[in-house]
Order: structure tokens, then C-alpha cells, then sequence
């Protein structure tokens, strides 16, 4: 009977993948919304009709998403594509994280809020859902040097966030007096250098390896059995995966001189993946936190997305970006999900005291983030692209 269930339900999302791509296309909303709106229809909160089963492979299937994400992020990081961009990528990318934290923590203090509860939750504003954002990306027609930009600036963000977190985690921990309050900052730190060794080491190799078993053409079976390795090692060494995963892509993408083209097989199979993991993601909110939100929680929203727009805009300005970048990058980068909450869960056993707070704030504010951030999204893709053209014709 379970193997029944299992498969009647995993056959039912795989379908509802092409019903969403299709609505995508013809409403307003992006697909990654539209799976999570189904998957809080037939989850927990109302019909609860996903098998348990589901639930308990739902942390290994968004691992495996992220890892792809993560592996397809890192491969448009290359030197051809940030030549003419890279000064944008790295100011937009670093003014937005720091700025976004800087407006969340200020103007949560300014609101009465505790100094150590504050910079927590600024550090967890400044990191984005990359997996929202890719998805929203892939699935427009119309490929723009924005959306390069874009996806080469979301690649860069979760780092500058978990150094972010690192700093604050070790501010708080002075503050409350605690005598290691460098380990987090040493653990984080850890957690990024290793990663990035980790793509690096396995980057290398693959770069000259891959593609040649069919001169040229790297396969699927390939790119997939390094991502995965990838993933596994990164957890086996208590390492960032999805830093892992985005230099193993970038490495090779910049290495692998003899390939015809990248990865773009592994694109065909992620799609199912990520179907999987935002209905499972959509599942599993639980809209009993959204009444212990509160003054702090909607100011939270608000100061970040405020902090996501002026801190691209200011970015934008250092780095002579256009009109349209400015205004709009910050707009595409609302969407947030799980490296806040991941943060938050490690905020939570440093302190404690401050665990059912930050955890309600975080938690209510992704089912936020997660449902109007794609949006956002595509409206940012779509008055760019709209204003590309009409210069163009100018």
C-alpha cells in the first residue's frame, strides 16, 4: 500500500510540473509559487494528503535540488560572462548583503527590539533563495544580460551571508558574554574555505576528465555523479554544500577548454527535482506561526526588502550600472528560504533565550518571501526586458 502511495503521489507532482509551467506562462504568477500554493493545499495545514513517506526523504530531495542549483549557478560564473559585469557582480552582490543587514538590524533596534536579537535577524535578511530565483530565470524565453547578472550575483550571496552570520553570531556572543564567542566565527569560516576547497579539488580533475567519453559533449551520467559526490563529501565534512556544488560548476565551466558546451543536460533533470521540492516545501509551512509574528516580524519584511532595493540601487551607482539595474535588481532579489532558516536553527542552539522569536520571525517571513518573492521576480525580469527593447528602438 505504501508503494502505491509513493508512486500515485510522486506521478501526481511530476504531472503538476507541466499543469504550473503552463499557468506560469499564461498568469501572473511564476511556477515556483504556483507549486508552493498546491503543495499548502494538499499538505499539513489543509487536505494532509502526502504520504509520510514523503516528508521523511524531503531533507535528502532538497539537498539533491540545491545541489543542482548550487552546480548550475557555479557554471555561469565564468570568465567570459563576468569580464564585462564582474565590478557589478561583486558591488551589487556586497552592497546588497551588507545594506540589507545594516536596515533590518538599525531599524529593528530603532523599534525597541534587543541589540542581539536585531543583528541576528539582519544577518539572516541579507541571504536569497537561490533556487527560486534560478527557477524563475529558466523559465522566461528571453535570455538578457540582467538575468546573467542576476544569477551571478545570487551565486555570490549566501557567502557574503554566512560571513555576515559569523560576525553577528560572534557580536552576540560578546555581548552575552560568552567566552568562546570566536568558535562560530572559526566554524563559519571553516565552512566556506572548506567548501570552496572541496569544488576546487573536485573541479580540477572533472574539468579535464568529463567530456571524454563523447569528445565534447560532458553526459548527464557524469555531471550528476560529481554533483552528488560533491554533496556527500560537503556533508560528510560538515561543509556548505551548495558553495561546494556552485565552485565545482564554476571551475569547471572555466577549466574544461575542450568542451563543446557545459552541463546544460543536467538542466532537463533537474526541473522534476525542484517540482518535488518546493510542493514538499509548500507541504511542510505551517501557518501557525503566522500569529506569533507580530510589531517585529512584518517590520522585518519591510526593512529587508527596503535594505534589498537601496542596497542594489547603491551598489548599482559605485558600479555605473544602468537605470534599469539599479532599480530593478533589488526587486528580483526578494525571494528567501532556506539559508535563512538554516541560520536561524544555528542561531537558535547558541542562544537559546532567543530561539522561539527568531525561529516564528524567520519561519513566517519565508512563507512570505516564498510565495510574493518570485513574483517580484519575474516583474523585475519582465521591465527590464521590456526596457532593453524600447532603448533599443530609441
Amino acid at each position: 500500500m505504501q508503494s502505491s502511495q509513493f508512486l500515485l503521489t510522486l506521478g501526481g507532482i511530476l504531472l503538476l510540473g507541466l499543469v504550473t509551467s503552463h499557468l506560469g506562462r499564461i498568469t501572473f504568477l511564476p511556477r515556483v509559487t504556483l507549486l508552493l500554493i498546491f503543495g499548502i493545499i494538499i499538505g499539513k495545514e489543509m487536505l494532509d494528503i502526502i504520504p509520510t513517506v514523503f516528508f521523511d526523504l524531503f531533507e535528502t530531495l532538497a539537498n539533491m535540488a540545491l545541489l543542482m542549483v548550487g552546480f548550475l549557478l557555479g557554471g555561469k560564473l565564468t570568465m567570459d560572462s563576468l569580464r564585462c559585469s564582474a565590478g557589478k557582480v561583486l558591488w551589487i552582490s556586497l552592497s546588497t548583503a551588507i545594506i540589507t543587514t545594516i536596515i533590518v538590524t538599525l531599524g529593528l533596534i530603532w523599534l525597541g527590539t534587543a541589540k542581539e536579537i536585531a543583528i541576528l535577524l539582519g544577518c539572516f535578511a541579507s541571504a536569497t533563495a537561490p533556487a527560486a530565483v534560478l527557477d524563475v530565470v529558466m523559465e522566461s524565453d528571453d535570455k538578457t544580460p540582467f538575468q546573467n547578472m542576476l544569477l551571478s550575483i545570487v551565486a555570490l550571496d549566501d557567502i557574503w551571508a554566512l560571513m555576515l552570520f559569523a560576525i553577528g553570531i560572534a557580536l552576540v556572543s560578546t555581548f552575552n558574554g560568552h567566552a568562546d564567542n570566536l568558535s562560530p566565527l572559526l566554524s563559519v569560516t571553516k565552512e566556506i574555505t572548506g567548501a570552496i576547497l572541496l569544488g576546487i579539488l573536485l573541479g580540477l580533475p572533472s574539468a579535464y576528465l568529463t567530456g571524454r567519453i563523447k569528445p565534447g559533449q560532458p553526459i548527464l551520467m557524469e555531471a550528476l555523479g560529481l554533483v552528488f559526490v560533491c554533496g556527500g563529501l560537503a556533508l560528510w565534512f560538515n561543509v556548505s554544500f551548495l558553495i561546494a556544488s556552485m565552485v565545482l560548476g564554476a571551475v569547471i565551466a572555466n577549466f574544461a577548454k575542450h568542451h563543446e558546451y557545459p552541463f546544460h543536460s543536467i538542466e532537463g533533470i533537474e526541473w522534476p527535482f525542484m517540482v518535488i521540492f518546493f510542493v514538499l516545501a509548500g507541504a511542510t509551512l505551517e501557518f501557525s506561526s503566522l500569529t506569533e509574528i507580530g510589531l517585529i516580524g512584518i517590520a522585518y519584511i519591510l526593512f529587508r526588502s527596503a535594505g534589498k532595493i537601496l542596497g542594489a540601487r547603491i551598489g548599482g551607482q559605485f558600479a555605473n550600472a544602468d537605470q534599469a539595474t539599479k532599480k530593478w535588481m533589488g526587486v528580483a532579489l526578494l525571494p528567501q528560504a532556506g539559508v535563512a532558516i538554516g541560520m536561524a536553527l544555528v542561531a537558535s542552539n547558541h542562544f537559546p533565550e532567543y530561539s522561539q522569536l527568531l525561529l516564528s520571525i524567520v519561519i513566517t517571513s519565508t512563507i512570505f518571501f516564498e510565495l510574493i518573492g518570485p513574483v517580484f521576480t519575474r516583474l523585475a525580469l519582465n521591465r527590464t526586458h521590456h526596457s532593453k527593447r524600447k532603448h533599443a528602438k530609441q
